[in-house]
């Protein structure tokens, strides 16, 4: 294993709160592994849209995995398909990351996911089953059949709830079901579970579309934009009803698993955190503005600037939600998305996903670097690359943004990057021809004008790599 030699040898407070509701030890000793496809995993065995999924790459997505260095602490273990780099080990140092030992099954590549390739990797499973006898702890981002699958052949215990509770959990029906037993404010809207369900709830809401309301469908495993299809007018959902009917004649099911919700007016989306220990206590961790596009996760503001009020709104509804999920199986975190209507009306439970998320991986960062009275934006940028982009050329464009002291010319600001290997993780597949990469970071500074154009400028720095890596 790579160590992480790092001078700063402590967890930090926000990662021994999560140590102790999973585990019950604030010192206990966790195997990291992210696994963002987790949803894909779950979705097995249940019928939702025909319409295309959203183009992200499966390669893209699990390098995702190294979210995970910046949470973990060094004295665990962060799976990975490959190895850190130098130079982004250097930089989170710079953050005051303790960054985490490090474990590259030996047959990571070619394998579907990094849970499947420490299954094929005997180095990988008899160094699991040494950590597993020092009483180390499996800490998936969800458990999958994989993941459970590494837990039982190398003896490691899991932190979280087994598979077969987070696919109950996590499913979008679940979520509104669970919203309505427990009386919280919901988007209008219904659960589906046969194609004439669907049939009846979009033709219900053909007036509000003809009134400029869109409709919009998601899969009941749907995540970040993938398998959501927004409705804007009567003659596109009687297109998605028909592809609907078509494979149901073609297959002879029936079975469909989706929500239908209006598309409200909004001042903005949110995100907010809750933990459940094992114990079932429940405590509200934070609450964020989420960025979206067309249902699509772009990022996120920090802090929200929800009044007291809403605040406590949201406080009574994740105990409620922690209630219902621990009843049903589940403890540990649970991010939920919510709705700021543009009528200032709160709807404070659109979905569950009870699992680590985006806003979990950053809750390190932002621990070390958010000053109190600042602010934050999380977010990733793309960059159009042809030939893999080392960190040194990324950090040269940036400039004072990413240096320890911040750039002055914009109050201090700071970039932090939480995760360079989807930077180049498409590079292999392209043969010479341009590729999409993303490289995710935390942008800090003193108010949100200063923190708008630090982020414009960083933008415009990184758009200035031309597609070879070189500086235009």
């Amino acid at each position: 294993m790579e160590g992480s030699s790092s001078a700063a040898r402590e967890d930090g407070r926000y990662l021994r709160r999560l140590k102790a509701a999973c585990t019950g030890d604030a010192d206990a000793r966790l195997v990291f592994l992210c696994n963002f496809e987790a949803e894909e995993q779950w979705a097995v065995g249940h019928t939702g849209l025909p319409a295309p999924k959203f183009p992200v790459s499966a390669a893209l997505v699990r390098r995702m995995e190294e979210l995970g260095a910046t949470l973990a602490g060094p004295r665990d273990v962060l799976l990975l398909s490959a190895p850190l780099d130098e130079d982004f080990r250097a930089h989170a140092r710079t953050a005051g990351a303790a960054l985490p030992e490090v474990l590259v099954p030996e047959r990571a590549a070619g394998s579907a996911s990094t849970a499947q390739a420490v299954l094929d990797s005997p180095h990988a499973l008899a160094e699991l089953t040494r950590l597993a006898a020092e009483g180390a702890w499996l800490m998936p981002m969800g458990t999958s059949p994989l993941e459970q699958r590494v837990a039982e052949v190398t003896g490691l215990r899991l932190a979280v709830p087994d598979s077969a509770t987070f696919e109950r959990v996590n499913s979008k029906i679940y979520g509104r079901r669970l919203a309505a037993e427990a009386g919280l404010r919901e988007v209008p809207g219904d659960t589906c579970e046969q194609v004439g369900q669907l049939a009846d709830a979009l033709r219900s809401r053909y007036p509000a579309m003809a009134g400029g309301r869109p409709v919009v469908v998601k899969d009941a495993y749907g995540v970040s934009g993938k398998g959501l299809v927004v409705l804007e007018s009567q003659e596109k959902a009687e297109r998605l009803l028909r592809m609907v009917g078509r494979r149901a004649e073609r297959t002879g099911g029936h079975r469909l698993e989706v929500v239908v919700e209006e598309w409200l007016p909004k001042r903005c989306d949110l995100n907010y955190q809750l933990t459940i220990d094992r114990d079932g206590r429940v405590e509200f961790d934070f609450v964020k503005e989420a960025l979206t596009e067309n249902g699509v996760h772009r990022g996120h503001l920090m802090p929200s600037q929800l009044g007291e009020g809403q605040v406590a709104e949201l406080r009574e509804a994740a105990a409620a939600i922690g209630k219902a999920l621990y009843a049903d199986g589940f403890a540990g975190i649970a991010g939920v998305d919510a709705v700021l209507g543009a009528d200032g009306v709160l709807y404070p439970m659109l979905e569950i996903n009870a699992r680590l998320n985006m806003s979990t991986y950053q809750g390190g960062v932002t621990e070390r670097a958010l000053h109190p009275g600042h602010v934050a934006l999380a977010r990733h940028y793309a960059l159009t690359l042809d030939a893999p982009c080392p960190l040194d050329r990324v950090l040269d464009a940036l400039g004072p943004l990413a240096d320890p002291g911040g750039d002055p010319a914009f109050g201090g600001a700071r970039l932090v990057i939480t995760c360079f290997g989807t930077l180049n993780a498409l590079a292999g597949d392209s043969a010479g021809a341009p590729f999409t990469g993303r490289l995710y970071a935390v942008l800090f500074a003193p108010d949100r004008d200063l923190l708008a154009a630090a982020d414009a400028a960083a933008e415009d720095a990184l758009s200035r790599i031309a597609s070879r890596g070189e500086p235009s």
